[in-house]
């Protein structure tokens, strides 16, 4: 399961209504490969659920992942940072070995 922190629940439907999103909208989430670690993460609004994606909805947020990716974030948590320390989303992801410094990209 992909779950979603509170911080990031209320940024993603603050960005969704910024966008004029309608309700069918979800979080399409992936991993590609690039950045410094190898893999990076990827996010974007979406309506088009494909044959082998994987839905999860936590905290009224539907999350979609394509079932390749699945495999890279089986017990991720996106989670929103707004701190002086870096701000932004964030995978807290334990299948990670190593991540960079800005966090953006991972190894397993």
């Amino acid at each position: 399961m992909i779950t979603i922190s509170e911080k990031a629940k209320n940024k993603v439907l603050s960005l969704a209504r910024e966008a004029g999103l309608a309700d069918d909208w979800f979080l399409r989430i992936s991993v590609v490969g690039g950045g410094c670690s190898g893999l990076s993460y990827k996010m974007d609004f979406d309506t088009e659920q494909k044959k082998d994606d994987q839905l999860f909805e936590d905290k009224g947020v539907r999350l979609v992942c394509d079932l390749k990716s699945f495999l890279y974030l089986c017990g991720t948590e996106l989670d929103f940072s707004d701190g002086l320390n870096g701000k932004g989303f964030h995978f807290i992801n334990p299948n990670a070995t190593r991540t960079c410094g800005c966090g953006e990209s991972f190894a397993v």
